[in-house]
Parts: C-alpha cells; sequence; structure tokens
C-alpha cells in the first residue's frame, strides 16, 4: 500500500481523456416535456337510416353475422288502446293482413292510414303500425299545425305529404347492413305540407333560413323529439335533405336521437 495523502495536498483531478458516459446529461439541461397533440373531434352519427361504419376484418363485419330482428308481436291489450285513440282523435284507417317478406321485414298488425285526424290527410295513404300513426297523429295535432298558426296564420293544413312509410329496406337503401326502421312500419318519412290555400311547403335546409319558414320547419323537427326516438332533418346527412325522418326505434334506457 502506498503512503497516505497529507491532508493538505490537493485531490488530482480527473485525466481530460477520459469521455464522460454516453447518456449522461450536462446538470444544466432540462428536459422538455413532450406536447400532447389535440385529439381530433369525431363527427356525429345518426342512429336509424344512418350511414354504416366500414366493415372490419372481423365475424360481426361479415354479412352473414347480421341476423335482422323478427317482426314484432304486438300485446293486444296494448294494441287495443292504440286503436282506440288513433279512433278518438279522428285518425281514417283500416286495418290489414299481416306482412311477412322474411329477412325481418314485416308489421304483425299493419294499418293503412289515410288521414291522421283534424282535417288532415296523409297522402299517399301509408302503412304504419299503430304506434307510429299515433305519434304522428299526436305531433301533427300538438305542434305542426299551432306552430304553422304562429308563423303563417292565414295558411290552414290540410295534407302531410310523405315520401315513405312501410318498405321493406335496409338503412339508407344500401345493399348491406341492418334493416331500416321502414322494414318495421316504425318509421315515415315527412316531405311536406299543403294548405287550404293550394300553397305547399317543402322540407329543405333551412338551418340558415332567417325567415318565418326557416322557423317553423326548425321547430317542428325539435319538437319531433317529444314523440319520437329518432328524428333526421335535412342537417343531418345528404340522404335526408329532402325529409323529415321520424321513428319510434325503441333503445336501452329510452334513448332518442335528435339531429
Amino acid at each position: 500500500m502506498g503512503a497516505a495523502l497529507p491532508e493538505d495536498m490537493p485531490v488530482p483531478e480527473p485525466r481530460p481523456d477520459i469521455a464522460a458516459p454516453a447518456d449522461t446529461k450536462p446538470a444544466d439541461e432540462k428536459t422538455k416535456p413532450v406536447e400532447k397533440k389535440p385529439e381530433e373531434k369525431q363527427p356525429k352519427t345518426s342512429t336509424d337510416d344512418v350511414k354504416e361504419k366500414p366493415p372490419t376484418d372481423t365475424e360481426e363485419a361479415r354479412p352473414e353475422a347480421y341476423v335482422p330482428p323478427p317482426i314484432e308481436t304486438e300485446d293486444p291489450k296494448v294494441y287495443a288502446l292504440c286503436i282506440a285513440e288513433l279512433k278518438a282523435m279522428g285518425v281514417e284507417f283500416i286495418e290489414v293482413k299481416r306482412i311477412d317478406e322474411q329477412n325481418g321485414c314485416g308489421i304483425d298488425k299493419p294499418l293503412e292510414v289515410k288521414s291522421i285526424g283534424g282535417g288532415v290527410t296523409l297522402a299517399p295513404p301509408g302503412t304504419l303500425r299503430c304506434q307510429t300513426a299515433v305519434n304522428l297523429a299526436r305531433w301533427t295535432r300538438d305542434v305542426v299545425i299551432p306552430m304553422l298558426k304562429q308563423t303563417q296564420p292565414a295558411e290552414t293544413l290540410v295534407q302531410i305529404n310523405q315520401a315513405s312509410t312501410y318498405v321493406c329496406r335496409k338503412r339508407n337503401n344500401a345493399e348491406t347492413g341492418k334493416i331500416s326502421e321502414h322494414a318495421h312500419g316504425s318509421a315515415v318519412d315527412i316531405a311536406g305540407f299543403t294548405f287550404k290555400s293550394g300553397k305547399t311547403f317543402t322540407i329543405s335546409p333551412r338551418k340558415e333560413d332567417s325567415t318565418l319558414n326557416g322557423a317553423f320547419q326548425r321547430s317542428i323537427a325539435t319538437a319531433a323529439c317529444l314523440y319520437f326516438t329518432t328524428v333526421l332533418d335535412p342537417g343531418s346527412d345528404k340522404a335526408h335533405e329532402t325529409h323529415l325522418h321520424l321513428d319510434v326505434l325503441k333503445r336501452k334506457g329510452g334513448y332518442r336521437y335528435c339531429w
């Protein structure tokens, strides 16, 4: 062993040719925080008569994995009450033969509806489930007629012009995907209205319309969500630019989709 160094002898400095370890950073160098990119907002999509998501490479995405729901059987007591309400509101209808086109299309107890009460006809007559007809009559009586009086006092509603009621097809007329609520008699597309004067009102994009016509359409579309579980207006997507889609699709927790 070498002799101990005196206490006043300086400690030798390390050799200058010895490099610091590669992963050693200067003490005064601060680590910059990693900036997080803002998350991109995903566009809102509608839930019935909507565009289907692109298929993925899973069993669920394959056409054979989707099984259309069976035709809903009407509860006799509920159906009887529904029919009684239609008659009380003055709705003109005929009970027709059960529709069963297979592949999920059909109505257990279909009605051919000619008018929805209050002197308002449905043109052309439409085939609907009873509950759909009741909700359409309520909405017309409680919302459409009063709002028309507010925005166009000189006009009287005499006809609802429908573009589609029952039809066996998939959502948005697509070749694949889920069955539309139209195929269950649970939906109606409203194209416009006809007044006693002979004038017509056509559903069209009116989000930026500051006139009373714009106020009328926006108000009846918004209030429709009180009567229907799905409401799609011309602002929802290109497939609904010419009509209001209204349906009574049942969802978990009573959820409603109103665009």
